[in-house]
């Protein structure tokens, strides 16, 4: 069986950090990203010939086309792209500047969405491809004080769903990875807050804020684990493109598809007045 080769964004730490070297062990090969030279170039001394690390900050653009232009000439091809990079943010809404919302989108949805658009034409040219995005159970339903973090998830998941059915004709696989809670640096190193604070928000965004310093270092989930899961689905012929993660995920994922036929159930009738008499 031929060499796999992955591309994954950010893997510094975290759930980025177990899956590269899951992968390295299996015996694929790992294209690697990190913000700062000095750690791509501790990588590439420790890995030498089983992967390979770039620095790239996926919110600046010209990384991006400088890093695909080197995965061109120097490979020649790609297999599998996860789209890892990104940070939690926590804040309510109205607590929340425009710049930091713009900070959250420019990592979260911009610089994923380039990172894939870069990573498509590469995959149409060899009709086959896999684009794993690592979403959040906070992609299919919102919490109080994670609004912008919510929002930024929520994107990402709308552009990968119609992405999936343009490209499935052309032999291009999508997955959503939608994480619960996991024993990462996202509550900690990975996390950031809003400036603001509204005394108001002190029973919801601010008790959300609470809960997120508590829970590092306990949350449910085993990032090696969670690895291995993403292993599993990307050999799989036909992945699935939702992949939820943890128990805790299920429950929130299971919670809002309830409401969501609640609403659709109890509200139908007015949902059907809105529409001309035949």
């Amino acid at each position: 069986m031929q060499q796999k080769i992955w591309f994954i964004t950010g893997i510094s730490s975290g759930l980025g950090k177990a899956l590269a070297q899951s992968v390295i062990e299996k015996g694929d090969f790992v294209i690697g990203t990190f913000r700062h030279q000095t750690q791509a170039d501790v990588f590439n001394n420790q890995y030498k010939e089983e992967a390979f690390a770039l620095k790239l900050d996926i919110t600046h653009p010209q990384e991006i086309q400088k890093a695909f232009q080197t995965i061109k000439s120097r490979f020649g091809r790609l297999d599998i792209l996860v789209n890892n990079a990104g940070f939690g943010f926590a804040g309510a809404v109205e607590e929340t500047s425009d710049d930091e919302v713009r900070m959250v989108f420019e990592a979260n949805f911009f610089g994923t969405l380039q990172v894939t658009q870069a990573a498509l034409p590469i995959f149409r040219q060899q009709q086959h491809g896999h684009i794993i995005q690592i979403s959040s159970h906070g992609g299919v339903k919102a919490f109080p004080g994670f609004g912008i973090y919510n929002a930024s998830k929520f994107a990402l998941e709308g552009f990968s769903e119609a992405l999936a059915a343009e490209v499935a004709t052309l032999g291009i696989k999508v997955t959503m990875v939608e994480p619960g809670p996991f024993r990462t640096g996202f509550a900690n190193t990975a996390f950031k807050e809003a400036q603001n604070r509204i005394d108001d928000y002190d029973a919801t965004a601010g008790a959300f804020r609470a809960r997120m310093k508590l829970v590092d270092g306990k949350q449910e989930g085993d990032p090696a684990k969670a690895a291995l899961a993403i292993i599993k689905i990307a050999e799989l012929e036909h992945p699935p493109l939702r992949l939820p993660l943890g128990k805790i995920a299920i429950g929130t994922i299971t919670a809002k598809l309830d409401s969501v036929k609640k609403d659709l159930l109890e509200w139908s009738a007015v949902a059907e007045s809105a529409v001309f008499d035949l």
